[in-house]
């Protein structure tokens, strides 16, 4: 039986509206200000699409674009007076950076008042990571519960791997970690519950990595001859997982959802503050 898709464009659009609905009697509306370095393509649709989800549920937003040779010093200036605006709640900087500034990116991070950290990155952020808790978003909409459930997160990256791992660990599954190094990947991978791939390899998961009736979350995004595609080769292994998430239209209206609601989150906190 054909495993039933995790539809993270459908869910996503559910949390906005729920987001949309809640925002229409705040005033001031929560902010979110987004900086972006540089014209990369790729970063520009994200911070698009950012611009776009703050639109639909009614959020203040604000887009700094800088250029490519913009100093350190000019970077941490708009930072630092987006830190010190009452209209924005959020600020994330779109990575990554030009190649010559990505030595920047943990002291931009850095920089960022926690309170605003809307992006989890910090380890004092009040705020779960996007992705992350995208993830945990659609892995609840299977209402399988994780207690005692083997999970696999193929990846150990700062912004997904580890602190998916961790959100897995914290709803009582038992998680183990692959990475590039690791020995008999297929024996660990057909053993899990569920998988959440995040390498950045095209279509590396097939079939014979994956035992019938798992949990498959793809968080790749890759670019091939033949369109985009994820990590997981989806049109074998939805023949015999239960859930499967598709890419695109899987994990990234997701990101973008808990992005917004870590938005609300820090328009909520400042004003039990202020008030």
């Amino acid at each position: 039986m054909a495993a039933s898709l995790l539809n993270g464009k459908e869910i996503s659009q559910q949390i906005l509206e729920d987001i949309k609905q809640q925002t229409l009697s705040l005033d001031p509306k929560p902010g979110l200000a987004v900086v972006l370095v540089g014209n990369d393509p790729a970063s520009e649709i994200y911070v698009n699409n950012k611009e776009k989800a703050c639109k639909k549920v009614g959020f203040y937003s604000e887009k700094i674009v800088l250029s490519e040779a913009a100093s350190e010093d000019e970077i941490f200036a708009v930072i630092d007076r987006l830190n010190n605006d009452p209209r924005i709640h959020g600020i994330l900087c779109q990575f990554p950076l030009p190649k010559h500034l990505r030595h920047l990116e943990d002291a931009i991070v850095e920089r960022i008042n926690p309170q605003k950290d809307v992006d989890g990155f910090k380890p004092n952020s009040p705020y779960t990571s996007c992705t992350p808790k995208g993830i945990m978003t659609l892995i609840e909409h299977t209402n399988i519960p994780l207690t005692g459930k083997h999970a696999v997160v193929m990846g150990r990256s700062l912004m997904v791997g580890k602190p998916v791992a961790q959100l897995l660990l914290d709803a009582d599954a038992t998680v183990t970690i692959t990475h590039s190094k690791t020995v008999n990947l297929s024996q660990i991978t057909k053993q899990a519950d569920v998988i959440v791939a995040a390498i950045g390899k095209p279509e590396f998961l097939t079939k014979e990595m994956v035992k019938p009736g798992s949990i498959i979350i793809d968080v790749g995004i890759n670019r091939t001859d033949h369109g985009l595609v994820g990590d997981v080769d989806f049109e074998q292994i939805k023949e015999i997982a239960s859930f499967i998430t598709p890419v695109p239209g899987g994990v990234g209206p997701m990101t973008i959802a808990s992005l917004m609601q870590n938005v609300l989150i820090a328009y909520q906190a400042s004003n039990s503050v202020s008030s």
